[in-house]
């Protein structure tokens, strides 16, 4: 075999169409061995001899796609020093486009014996663990374009490959729970029907079933479990795992795109699958453990932020690399349109404590590629001060989760909430504002994949974990939920339309707030997991998308969504992209202000109004006459006025339709009616009339604006629509 000496850059396997180049960085090894894998088992040993700044590598002619491959590094296996070399174990190479295959645990793929967890394991790892895979670069993207769909918008679906699809009638058995389905008409008629902008998708980075959870017969659902940071995860792929993933995927991202939808990935940088002191050697640790992962000063353990095991060393120049290399590939050569980083406060621990300044944002901030993407950040993690929801750099946005918070504390009736709640509702410009964010910053959400699904949330009181075998322990235990008066299912009527009552509220809360809603997959079709808020564990039909055969079993919930969704869109004063200044806009003939607050009397709002433990009703007036933000092309954008009316008490309460702030309004809402939109001439209202609001209930009134064109503003393209 001809072994040239190849170049240092760009790290990883990179096919050129007559053979390969192979580089890997490890200031650690003493020597490294690429390793060829063959079908039969066996393997072919070529020593990288070619360093240039601790980058070993070499170019093998006719290593072509679909070749699998490992290395093997021989060093220092001094756990004491943190150093954990062991040429038995065949790695992965950190920088693997593919990966092949799954691992069968048993101590050969762990450095280190049972039992003794400072004395070397020399068991061939080669026949029990995954392998990296060359792949052809070349795809056929045709006409693809990124839609960049601006923020105000967006609707963001998060949603699960495998969840999302494995249920869904209308797919082939065979595409079922892959990326092939994500591209199918069925998936992506029901995105576009229901108003999504941005497909989130959860983890499909390369991960690991752990070790515990195969033992116990479960899987690593979620998937945040990261090992390979470039590889997409072979076991959502339906054509093969020799390289066929990658083209599988970029073939769903182009359907996506031809249909307008985005992709956003859900990544997991923060830590990889390698565990604590105890976990397997898998990669990483094996290639240059103290260089990759944040030690603490017995250089035998490892600082934890993210209650997986590890940390990733977010100060060491390789990591950084690492990590802006994997993002520039996925918006570079996988199409993708932005990311939402797990755990993101252990990105800005550069140190011990949370930075913003730090060299990872510094890097995002420059970058020519990333930049450009959606960014954003779920701003906690579990280590100490690791709640910085507000505190992220103005290039980002944020999970806003003291919006779920609030909007869950609101509908559930909880005392002292009004106050806060008008801060979540117009976009949070106390968390925002004051480093010139927007109120587009915030990622609204009431339910996401961690916690209780829509349906559970207005059903349980209680967490129900015992399926994930740790006797109800895991998971949140304040969630913040209401069962409506009986715990799990019922048959009652009226704790079931209670029940259909809050979701409605919920999910119409959620679009006609300031700020970028997301829908958790399922939700709009009143998605169950039977009250476990904690399932990332669960591969089965607890977890998957009961996608619903009749109105009874979801679809009246999804054709309100859909005509919420259409609402929000239709109409920009539900999505500003400045904060409200509570004052009339200059230059416009409106004396009103562009936002006013009123009591169920119809009168504004007082201090005390806002204080009293019981408030828990009010009227929100947002002038359309009023938007301060300009079009596209500079020109004034002008919408309908409208009242938001909430009733987040438990009885029945009279609203009064505020004077002075429009005669004629229409009914356009109530979450009362299972109707998304009520409309006819009993609907319409002046101002005066009383409107009779039952317990836990919103109505929303519509008046025209006068100077309005009969189709409205267009704000996508600086003029007129429908006219």
């Amino acid at each position: 075999m001809q072994v040239w000496p190849g170049e240092a850059y760009p790290l990883g396997a990179t096919y050129d169409g007559a053979g390969t180049n192979f580089a890997v960085f490890t200031e650690a090894a003493d020597r490294v061995e690429l390793c060829l894998l063959h079908d039969d088992g066996s393997e072919t040993a070529v020593e990288l001899r070619e360093s240039d700044a601790f980058v070993r590598h070499a170019y093998v002619p006719g290593i072509m796609p679909g070749q699998r491959y490992g290395f093997r590094v021989h060093g220092p296996y001094d756990p004491g020093r943190g150093l954990r070399c062991n040429s038995a174990k065949l790695l992965l190479d950190p920088y693997a486009k593919a990966i092949s295959g799954s691992i069968r645990w048993g101590e050969e793929v762990y450095g280190y014996h049972f039992g003794a967890p400072d004395r070397r394991n020399d068991l061939d790892s080669a026949p029990h663990t995954m392998t990296s895979v060359v792949v052809n670069p070349y795809f056929d993207w045709g006409d693809d374009r990124p839609p960049r769909t601006e923020y105000h918008h967006t609707v963001i679906y998060e949603a699960h490959v495998k969840g999302l699809t494995m249920r869904h009638p209308g797919l082939p058995e065979e595409l079922r729970g892959t990326y092939a389905a994500l591209a199918h008409p069925a998936i992506v008629e029901h995105l576009t029907e229901l108003g999504v902008t941005a497909l989130e998708l959860m983890p499909v980075h390369q991960f690991v079933n752990d070790h515990r959870l195969v033992d116990m017969g479960l899987n690593n659902y979620w998937g945040y479990n990261t090992i390979g940071f470039f590889a997409p995860h072979n076991a959502y792929a339906s054509w093969g795992d020799r390289g066929q993933q990658v083209l599988e995927f970029k073939s769903a991202v182009r359907a996506l795109h031809e249909a307008g939808i985005e992709v956003i990935l859900d990544v997991v940088y923060n830590h990889t699958a390698e565990g604590n002191h105890l976990g397997p050697t898998l990669s990483f640790r094996g290639l240059d453990n103290p260089s990759y992962y944040r030690l603490t000063d017995d250089p035998r353990y490892y600082m934890d932020t993210t209650g997986t095991g590890n940390s990733l060393l977010m100060r060491s120049p390789h990591v950084l690399q690492l990590i802006m290399d994997s993002l520039r590939y996925w918006v570079t050569e996988m199409h993708v349109d932005g990311f939402r980083f797990d755990l993101a406060a252990t990105l800005a621990r550069q140190f011990h404590e949370v930075d913003r300044l730090s060299s990872f944002f510094d890097l995002v901030q420059q970058d020519p590629v990333v930049s450009q993407v959606k960014l954003i950040a779920e701003p906690w993690d579990v280590g100490e001060g690791g709640y910085q929801v507000g505190n992220f750099p103005p290039l980002w946005t944020e999970w806003n989760g003291k919006y779920r918070d609030t909007v869950r504390d609101l509908w559930r009736g909880e005392p002292r909430t009004l106050a806060e709640f008008a801060s979540r509702l117009t976009g949070s410009s106390d968390l925002y504002q004051d480093d010139g964010r927007r109120p587009l910053a915030s990622i609204n959400f009431v339910t996401c994949h961690d916690g209780f699904t829509l349906h559970d949330l207005v059903s349980y009181n209680h967490k129900h974990n015992e399926a994930n075998g740790e006797d109800n322990r895991d998971g949140e235990s304040h969630n913040r939920s209401w069962n409506c008066g009986v715990e799990g299912e019922t048959d009652d009527p009226a704790v079931l339309e209670l029940r259909a009552r809050q979701m409605r509220n919920f999910i119409a809360t959620l679009m006609l707030s300031q700020g970028v809603p997301m829908i958790s997959h399922g939700d709009e079709t009143a998605r169950t997991q039977r009250g476990n808020n904690n399932a990332y564990c669960q591969d089965s039909e607890l977890s998957w998308v009961a996608w619903p055969d009749s109105e009874e079993d979801g679809g009246e919930l999804l054709a309100f969504t859909r005509a919420i969704v259409r609402l929000r869109k239709e109409h920009p004063v539900f999505r500003r992209r400045r904060f409200f200044h509570g004052r009339p806009v200059e230059g416009t003939h409106d004396d009103l202000s562009d936002i006013a607050w009123f009591t169920p009397e119809g009168k504004e709002m007082a201090q005390r109004d806002w204080t009293s433990a019981q408030a828990s009703a009010l009227t929100v007036f947002l002038n359309g006459n009023a938007i301060s933000e300009p079009g596209a092309r500079g020109e004034r954008i002008t919408d309908d006025s409208f009242l938001l009316m909430f009733n987040a008490s438990p009885r029945t309460l009279e609203f009064v339709v505020p004077v002075n702030h429009g005669r004629q309004w229409q009914v356009v809402v109530d979450t009362a009616h299972p109707e998304p939109v009520t409309r006819g001439a009993d609907a319409k209202v002046t101002a005066g009339d009383r409107l009779t609001l039952v317990d836990r209930s919103m109505t929303v009134l519509q008046r025209p604006a006068e100077s309005r064109p009969p189709g409205g503003w267009d704000d996508t393209k600086g003029g007129r629509a429908g006219t």
